[in-house]
């Protein structure tokens, strides 16, 4: 779903919650993150390799330059980041192959940043296992779980997260977990709990990126500008929030603004779903031929990403089926074997719908959706799928819904979703 990009992070950012059904707890000042003061320090990328470069057997300084990576990685969106991140943990394990739970660590990141969850989840019980006490090796466990679509341990392991160590880390997983299960007023705190524990810039502005989506969910676009703006001011240029900005300017009927946001963006950040994107805006713009030519980019971008090995992602794979491609099936299978979670499954059924097999389809929508998760896109699907079944009175409770959640959801489908309720008898 919209915030899986948060289950790859390096354990810099956090929550506090209890996550059985009990309510979110707040620690005691004895237990409260230190100050951003004594947090801060020079770029730990620099400052690795000046080290090396006079203690190059320093395994400790190797696992956290590939940390760093990783890290770096996810903030800038440097995907050359990752083959170096490798190679720093590599070299890190050949000089300490025993006992390296931070490299260990850094391992099961960088597996999560790659999509192979089951490898992130074997290191990151590595790592614990070598120090039980490690909190990033804790959440990299939890974002495993979490995309494997095991709920109820990923849970439970925030929990021992949230009882390790309560900071930005903890804070954000926190966060996710109630979003998933539709408390997004919990959700909220916990994030909002996260940015103020923010050692750096750059979390604060992965918060404000969280907090503002968590708006956007909510229909209140005032809020969720509010924050996209303060995180750009914390992280200039970065893509994710630039594209909210865009999104929010189309939300307000400013699509003429949204495409120049969009153009601007790709000028930087040439991403296969910011141009898919781009595309519907021109469609809805009443530019259809542009809106194809940028489709037709997507297509081949994501084509060129699976021929380099890409693992498959729910974006692409939404995209084929919202065009009828027949290969979306087999996408969305090889998509749900690897991560048998709430996307996933979202996936599937979206992809068995265009596959005419509606049936079927309802069943991955209904697991989608079984934590009580408040997706408007995940709603629509089951919305349409419900529709062409000729369940009506279903297929309108998941319509109204998705509306109800967030009315401006998607410059392609929310058009879909309100004719779909007239032609149900229930105009909007």
């Amino acid at each position: 779903m919209r915030r899986a990009a948060m289950l790859i992070a390096v354990s810099i950012l956090g929550a506090l919650l209890l996550v059985t059904a009990g309510a979110l707890l707040a620690p005691g000042d004895d237990r409260a993150p230190a100050s951003r003061e004594t947090a801060r320090h020079a770029d730990p990328i620099a400052a690795a390799q000046r080290r090396l470069q006079r203690l190059p057997n320093d395994w400790t300084t190797w696992a956290q330059l590939g940390m760093a990576y990783v890290q770096r990685a996810r903030t800038a969106g440097d995907q050359a980041d990752y083959p170096r991140a490798e190679e720093a943990l590599d070299r890190s394990l050949a000089i300490r192959p025993r006992d390296n739970a931070i490299a260990l660590t850094g391992l099961g990141a960088l597996a999560a940043a790659r999509h192979d969850f089951p490898a992130a989840l074997r290191h990151g019980r590595d790592a614990l296992a070598v120090d039980p006490y490690r909190a990033a090796a804790l959440g990299v466990v939890v974002d495993a779980l979490t995309e494997l679509g095991r709920y109820e341990e990923a849970f439970a392991a925030v929990q021992q997260m949230v009882d390790l160590r309560p900071d930005a880390a903890s804070y954000s997983r926190a966060s996710y977990s109630w979003e998933l299960r539709g408390e997004l007023g919990r959700a909220t705190e916990a994030m909002q709990r996260a940015l103020a524990a923010a050692p750096e810039p750059a979390d604060g502005a992965f918060a404000r990126l969280h907090l503002g989506e968590l708006a956007m969910d909510s229909g209140d676009l005032d809020t969720a500008s509010a924050h996209f703006t303060e995180g750009l001011r914390l992280l200039p240029g970065h893509p994710p929030l630039r594209a909210e900005q865009a999104r929010v300017r189309a939300a307000r009927g400013d699509l003429a603004g949204a495409i120049a946001g969009f153009r601007s963006l790709l000028a930087t950040a040439p991403e296969p779903a910011y141009i898919a994107e781009l595309g519907d805006l021109l469609t809805a713009a009443g530019q259809p031929a542009e809106g194809e030519r940028q489709h037709a980019r997507a297509r081949q971008a994501w084509a060129a990403e699976a021929g380099q090995g890409h693992p498959p992602e729910a974006d692409p794979v939404l995209f084929a089926a919202d065009h009828r491609d027949p290969a979306a099936l087999e996408a969305a299978r090889r998509l749900y074997d690897r991560q048998p979670g709430i996307s996933g499954a979202d996936a599937m059924g979206w992809a068995l719908r265009a596959a005419g097999r509606l049936e079927e389809a309802l069943t991955y929508a209904d697991e989608a959706l079984a934590l009580g998760t408040r997706d408007a896109l995940m709603h629509y699907h089951r919305g349409m799928i419900l529709a062409e079944l000729g369940r009506r009175d279903a297929a309108r409770a998941d319509l109204s819904a998705a509306l109800r959640f967030h009315p401006h959801f998607s410059v392609r489908h929310a058009p879909v979703a309100r004719e779909t309720l007239t032609a149900l008898g229930a105009a909007r």
